[in-house]
């Protein structure tokens, strides 16, 4: 029956009616699974040595030990936004004689084969191999602690499962516990309450005892059987037929009013954000990535590098105008059609988006002055890097956006979700991000830093000026492409 299941997932995969039109996508996440793959291969292969040169004094395995519950935390935080649940068309089946048991098992064991699972082992492998043979560790020693190793990234493949069932529908249930773990590693950093350590000396416990392996693959036989629970319970054909008993959510936005013509269109643009998950959720992603700086401001690293620092300034105050803006008006495509239809100006429309995404830009900008403390010249430059998006990456998005004709389910999670992603996507970050980079460093470097920021504000300024005939240029582009991007809505299954 497995078999049969594998061949159906195989027919699937080719037939699909997208299979053509996403081919140059999965072709590219081919190329970067090629490319992550090397660099953890390299990265096990060096692991020993570099840890060796890092550490003289200290035992490598030990090291590996105290950074492995860092390691997971961060694998088991980029699963939950990157992966996707395994799934298949499990209604045709129902009405089979199948167990469901049979299908439920084979869509648990599927996910075994992730390229996430996969990714572990050219880290855990490598490196084990070098202990037992270069450095003579006991091999059964060390057999246990990669067994052991690779059956906590496996739990973690199937924690990943209850987690995105429980929090994925409301993510600010999420708060508490990204409090209580932002909570353990200020205690561990302050090394008040030092998690970590004890973490690992849970691994040191197992490469001592060999055979307490074993009770991680318990654990991942539990969360299993916990999954199989769930995803049982849940294998009926009536139990999608009941619909969720909500609260009526009717915020008006009276206060929109107030900006005249363009009040009608603000106001729904703010309910399809208030209202609907994916768009809700660019709100979220927004806020948590204002923290973006404190990877590279306080960075050695980066301080004689200023022009990466633009992007960075571009990135934190313009997120949710990548975010959102990339998709205008993909957002609106359920309805899209009936806005062509009516006498309404399409300059108003496109003004109503722009002056949406501007506003998120001045917020955000606001929000990223506590960047002041590394100095004021990352507050001048996150200041520069707001207006330069104002005035000439907001519309060129909006322009970006006349090409796009695939539909967006807005209840869908965003997290490795490319509905509505096409050409048009990847190729406007090039001019959105590349673009100021290279003005800013040509300038800097044959004039000056404060010259560099100048020109990039004049641009912003400049482009605010223009408005109102970029406006009118929009307008007309839209028009135009109004008949395709309809047509294009219409396909909801590309």
């Amino acid at each position: 029956m497995f078999k049969k299941f594998v061949w159906l997932e195989w027919k699937s995969f080719f037939r699909s009616a997208s299979f053509g039109k996403s081919l140059g996508l999965k072709i590219l996440m081919a190329f970067l699974a090629l490319y992550f793959s090397a660099m953890f291969l390299t990265l096990g292969i060096a692991l020993f040595p570099l840890l060796k040169e890092l550490y003289p004094e200290a035992d490598p395995l030990k090291v590996v030990n105290g950074f492995a519950l860092t390691y997971f935390s961060f694998e088991l935080l980029f699963r939950f936004l990157l992966q996707t649940l395994p799934v298949m068309d499990i209604k045709p089946l129902m009405i089979l004689p199948i167990k469901k048991s049979k299908v439920v098992n084979f869509i648990l064991l599927k996910s075994l084969y992730s390229f996430y699972n996969f990714l572990p082992l050219l880290l855990i492998i490598p490196f084990g191999l070098f202990c037992i043979i270069k450095e003579a560790y006991p091999t059964t020693n060390m057999a246990g602690w990669m067994v052991a190793m690779f059956a906590t990234t496996l739990c973690i493949n199937y924690l990943n499962f209850i987690i995105k069932k429980r929090f994925t529908e409301n993510l600010k249930a999420l708060i508490p516990v990204i409090i209580l773990g932002l909570a353990l590693a200020l205690l561990d950093y302050l090394e008040i309450f030092q998690v970590g350590l004890y973490f690992g000396r849970l691994y040191d416990y197992v490469y001592l005892n060999p055979y307490l392996a074993f009770v991680p693959v318990i654990i991942l036989v539990a969360l299993y059987l916990w999954n199989l629970q769930n995803l049982s319970g849940k294998f009926y054909l009536d139990a999608g037929l009941k619909g969720k008993t909500t609260k009526t959510n009717t915020k008006e936005f009276g206060w929109t009013r107030k900006f005249g013509s363009i009040a009608p269109f603000l106001q729904q643009d703010l309910k399809l954000i208030w209202r609907n998950k994916r768009p809700k959720t660019t709100i979220y992603l927004s806020l948590i990535l204002l923290s973006y700086g404190l990877i590279f401001y306080p960075n050695e690293t980066y301080q004689g590098m200023p022009s990466f620092f633009v992007f960075v300034g571009i990135f934190m105050t313009g997120i949710f105008m990548i975010n959102f803006g990339q998709f205008v008006p993909s957002w609106d495509a359920s309805y899209y059609p009936m806005i062509m239809a009516q006498n309404i100006p399409m300059k108003q429309y496109l003004a109503s988006k722009m002056a949406l995404i501007t506003f998120s830009v001045v917020v955000l900008g606001v929000l990223t002055t506590p960047y002041v403390y590394f100095g004021w010249n990352i507050l001048l430059l996150n200041i520069t890097c707001a207006i330069y998006n104002i005035g000439v990456n907001i519309p060129l998005l909006i322009f970006a956006g006349s090409f796009n004709k695939k539909a967006i389910d807005l209840d869908k999670s965003p997290f490795m979700n490319y509905q509505g992603t096409g050409a048009t996507q990847w190729l406007v970050s090039l001019p959105l991000l590349i673009f100021p980079i290279l003005i800013f460093w040509f300038i800097n470097k044959f004039v000056n830093y404060e010259a560099a920021i100048g020109v990039l504000c004049a641009l912003g300024i400049i482009g605010l000026i223009l408005k109102p005939a970029i406006l009118t240029f929009l307008a007309q582009r839209y028009r135009q492409r109004k008949y395709v991007t309809i047509q294009g809505f219409k396909q909801k299954g590309d």
